[in-house]
Order: C-alpha cells, then sequence, then structure tokens
C-alpha cells in the first residue's frame, strides 16, 4: 500500500531502532553461543558473556516485537511510492531485498527462541542469519548510498526526515 510522499517519524524511529538492536546482535551476539556451551558442558562462563548472552536473548525479543509493530504500522498506514523512477530490476530488487529483511527480522529471533529452549538443530540454523543479516545491511547500504550520491533521488533522506 503506497500512501504518501516520505515516512512518518515512527516509521522512522522504528526503521533505526530495529537497526542499531540488529547490529548489537551482530556485534555481540556470540556470547550466546559462549553461555550455551558452557552450560552444555557443566562449565561456568565470565560475568560479561552472561550480561552478553542475556542481552541477546532479551534483544532478539524486542526486535521480534518491534518488527511485528512495524509490520502493523505499514498495513495500517502504508508506505511512500519510491522516490524515484528506477528501472524495473531496481523496484524488483528493492521490494525483494526489504521482504527478505522482514522475513529475517522475523525468523531470526522466532528460530532463537527454538534454539534457546530446543537446542540443535535450531541453534544451527539461527547461526546462518548472521551472514545473511550481514550481506543484506551491506546490499542495503550500498543501494542507499547509490540513490543519494548518484541517483539523488531523496531516498535517502526520507529515512532520515519524516514527511511534511
Amino acid at each position: 500500500m503506497e500512501t504518501r510522499h516520505g515516512y512518518s517519524i515512527f516509521q522512522i524511529a522504528l526503521h533505526w531502532l530495529i537497526a542499531a538492536l540488529v547490529l548489537f546482535q551482530l556485534f555481540f551476539g556470540e556470547s550466546m553461543t559462549v553461555v550455551v556451551d558452557a552450560a552444555e558442558d557443566g562449565q561456568p562462563v565470565s560475568a560479561t558473556d552472561q550480561a552478553l548472552g542475556s542481552a541477546h536473548y532479551w534483544v532478539g525479543l524486542s526486535v521480534l516485537a518491534l518488527v511485528l509493530v512495524r509490520l502493523l504500522l505499514r498495513l495500517a498506514s502504508g508506505v511512500p511510492a519510491p522516490a524515484g523512477h528506477g528501472s524495473r530490476w531496481m523496484r524488483v530488487a528493492a521490494h525483494a531485498s526489504h521482504g527478505l529483511f522482514y522475513v529475517l527480522l522475523l525468523a531470526t529471533p522466532a528460530i532463537g527462541l527454538l534454539a534457546f529452549y530446543q537446542g540443535d538443530p535450531w541453534g544451527d540454523i539461527h547461526s546462518l542469519a548472521k551472514p545473511a543479516f550481514i550481506v543484506l545491511i551491506a546490499v542495503h547500504v550500498v543501494a542507499a548510498l547509490y540513490h543519494q550520491l548518484w541517483l539523488r533521488d531523496g531516498t535517502l533522506k526520507r529515512m532520515l526526515s519524516p514527511a511534511g
């Protein structure tokens, strides 16, 4: 659904908050593996790993909840039309990458919960999300910079400043 020229302040805030939480998970999520492995081996863990493992759990739940709010907001108020008139392949790629982001943002915490409470193979599946997120984020950043610096179509500005 496309309804306006820009994103609301709430949509922008959710975008950047979720992005920051995902980056936290990518940088500090390995502590959860340390905690789980230590528990399986009956070994102690450092206070830092314990705190970061716990944070990974709660940040993951927060990402899941915030993405659900973001999807509900998207369904309720729509999204703006693309800022530029890019080629068909660019529109398809943008649509596919955004769809993949939503799938990863929903599936990764859900599978993480399964991994935490049920163990493998869910943990192995959950660990595949990290490289997928890294690749998708890199593509997303490059595309945003391409729109901003090459096409100069205002796409990036719409995620920094609410519609007026």
